[in-house]
């Protein structure tokens, strides 16, 4: 599987040289056969050419990412698919306000009549030469993130009090995600900003969004998939215009609705369920709910939106 990673992205046209580079990493940084699971298999492609260029060159340089855009700009399977074209572990961290130094690098445990370090997902991911997706970044209180500073610049290390003082293994790379203007989320520290690269993802176009619905579900009708990939292209302008929230901006949602269709529910109730419900405002429900009928009409049965 991951040799159909890189085939992907020679099909996208990315850098035959970068990619050069990267079965050399693969080569040079031999996988432990014990963490070979946790090497993810993407269930979804990540269209843009120019990004994964960007993105795989700054891995390559030793550097850190940082994945920032509004929401459905594919970041965190941009993350996954880097892991896999890298052939490396990945571990998703997912930070929120609540999340300590403990959480990240590890706590005592009582195990075998003695007290031991639980290892945390970013202590092994820096231990076994790993991705670390650092998701929702900026979700997280600035002091818990500290611990990471030394890990993130030059000296590639973490300190564990009471324990040794660890070396970030030569392949561990640590990819930040974060969205503007969500509840919770705040301003990153400048000192932890500095430590990445910072990749700002750009919208998916409707066209990719149709080539990702037909990946993905090879029998549904092509003059189909433009209607849904228009309609979240619609729900997207509506959102960025500030009409509606972006609960219903849902590619997820769309994508487990066609999937409900496939298997018999009409397209307009999968719909609800999968994106005009995700808006608890009823105003908004209406608003979505009116984009959905103006191009798929209540009448439309499933069966007819697929070869």
């Amino acid at each position: 599987m991951r040799e159909e990673s890189l085939d992907f992205l020679r099909a996208e046209g990315v850098s035959a040289q970068l990619l050069d580079e990267v079965l050399a990493f693969r080569k040079y940084y031999k996988l432990d056969e014990t963490e070979a699971a946790r090497v993810p298999v993407p269930l979804y492609p990540y269209y843009g050419r120019e990004v994964w260029e960007e993105a795989i060159g700054a891995l390559l340089a030793g550097e850190h990412l940082l994945l920032t855009g509004g929401k459905a700009s594919g970041k965190n399977v941009l993350a996954e698919g880097l892991a896999a074209a890298f052939g490396r572990p990945l571990w998703d961290i997912s930070l929120y306000v609540n999340a300590d130094a403990a959480s990240l690098i590890g706590t005592d445990t009582f195990r075998d009549g003695e007290v031991q370090l639980r290892k945390g997902p970013v202590l092994r991911a820096a231990e076994c030469g790993g991705f670390g997706v650092l998701d929702e970044i900026n979700m997280a209180k600035n002091e818990s993130l500290a611990v990471l500073h030394a890990a993130l610049d030059f000296r590639r290390v973490i300190d564990i009090p009471g324990y040794d003082r660890v070396q970030l293994h030569e392949a561990t790379r640590f990819i930040g995600t974060m969205n503007y203007g969500y509840a919770g989320t705040r301003e990153l520290n400048e000192a932890l900003a500095s430590r990445f690269l910072v990749i700002q993802m750009p919208v998916i176009p409707e066209a990719d969004v149709q080539r990702l619905l037909l990946g993905k579900y090879p029998t549904l009708r092509p003059e189909y998939a433009a209607q849904f990939a228009a309609l979240f292209d619609e729900i997207r302008k509506k959102s960025e215009s500030g009409e509606i929230t972006s609960r219903a901006l849902d590619l997820r949602g769309m994508i487990a609705a066609i999937g409900m269709m496939a298997r018999g529910l009409s397209p307009v109730r999968a719909l609800r369920l999968g994106v005009v419900n995700k808006c608890f405002d009823s105003y908004e429900q209406t608003l979505v709910s009116d984009l959905v009928a103006a191009r798929l009409p209540e009448s439309l049965e499933a069966g007819r939106i697929f070869a």
